[in-house]
């Protein structure tokens, strides 16, 4: 059987990134025996014939079309279909699933239908994201494609892949330096180094493996103390490439105390329903009013929230409330002064909680 919930990786990347590479290589490491792999064969090399036969309980691929839109109800129907599987004794374990998405997907509504289907939600939990970057075209995709752009936003783990073929080693380090601004939450990754197979690739949730416990830190990206509001400074912008980089940013929202859930509930669901699709991903750890002893545990990807959860306690000590949202095109002094209205700290000239509560319009910025 499986302890529920299992853990979900969405595999992404540009096309010709490598993913089927890597899942290849990944298959046959020993830590991902009881391991479903849900592929979408748009244009790509499947899976080794070999390996699909060896494994054919295991692996399902889904017939062609983007798996992040006509396929979605399918990959839905798919996951409930291993839960079903499991339950009736057709698959003897289940340890694990990796979806990849097409190269021209945007994550999103694939983490959207894990996240916000009712019953998948109980069976199912979203482990994390590895988004994989071909070092050779890296910067060019980036350049030319929001897509990539989003891919590489939302990820816990970036992987640079075919670094032994880029000929600059200035070229790699700019690179690296460029998805470090992108994403400083997530950890980047190389695919030719023996160290990056399934340990450091999978369990990018809040639970740490190695100690069997929570860690927020280590979960919100390492820099999740310090605030990025401002880190897409530099002369990114006036250079004829990267001209989408400054589109997309990282922002700490930090609150010392506690908050009551009703205001916590109010300030996500008017972030979502006036810049929802801007909202590229969410992660919060809130010390409620309520029961400031257990941790509320908030994740969101664009307007859809998963469900939130409590932790038994605090991991690390350090109590309040911690956002750290990775958005695209967001305006800024909306989120500060919406968080910071919802939080009872409003600026000169902005509404307070109450008269939000009375009149959510009161923040210019809502559209």
């Amino acid at each position: 059987m499986a302890s529920f919930p299992i853990p979900v990786s969405v595999l992404t990347g540009f096309l010709g990134a490598g993913k089927t590479t890597l899942l290849n290589r990944l298959l046959k490491d020993p830590a991902l025996a009881d391991t479903a792999v849900i592929i979408n064969e748009f244009g790509e090399v499947a899976i080794d014939h070999l390996l699909v036969e060896q494994a054919s309980d295991g692996i399902i691929q889904l017939s062609d079309g983007c798996l992040c839109c006509t396929v979605r109800g399918e990959l839905v129907d798919t996951l409930a279909d291993l839960v079903d599987r499991l339950q009736t004794g057709r698959i003897a374990k289940l340890a694990r699933v990796v979806v990849e998405t097409t190269g021209l997907a945007d994550p999103a509504p694939v983490l959207q239908s894990i996240m916000a289907h009712p019953a998948l939600v109980q069976a199912f939990r979203l482990d994390g994201v590895i988004t994989l970057v071909d070092a050779v075209n890296g910067n060019a995709t980036l350049d030319a494609h929001v897509e990539a752009l989003k891919q590489a936003a939302v990820a816990d783990r970036i992987v640079l892949t075919k670094t032994d073929l880029v000929t600059e080693s200035g070229d790699l380090d700019a690179l690296r330096t460029r998805l470090r601004q992108i994403n400083p939450g997530a950890a980047l990754l190389e695919a030719g180094d023996r160290s990056t197979g399934a340990a450091a690739l999978f369990d990018c949730g809040l639970y740490n493996p190695a100690t069997k416990s929570a860690d927020v830190q280590r979960w919100l990206g390492e820099e999740a103390g310090h605030d990025h509001g401002d880190h897409h400074h530099g002369d990114h912008d006036h250079h004829h490439g990267h001209r989408h980089d400054s589109r997309v940013r990282s922002y700490s929202l930090v609150h010392d105390g506690p908050v009551p859930f009703s205001a916590i509930e109010m300030f996500l669901d008017l972030l979502r329903s006036t810049h929802g699709e801007r909202l590229l991903r969410m992660k919060g750890v809130i010390e409620l009013q309520e029961d400031p002893s257990r941790p509320l545990v908030v994740h969101g990807v664009q307007k859809i929230l998963h469900p939130p959860a409590r932790l038994p306690s605090w991991p690390d000590g350090q109590r309040g409330t911690r956002l750290v949202l990775i958005t695209l095109d967001m305006p800024e002094d909306y989120l500060r002064r919406l968080f910071a209205a919802f939080t009872n700290r409003p600026s000169i000239d902005t509404p307070d909680r109450a008269a939000l509560e009375d009149n959510p319009l009161a923040i210019a910025g809502r559209r």
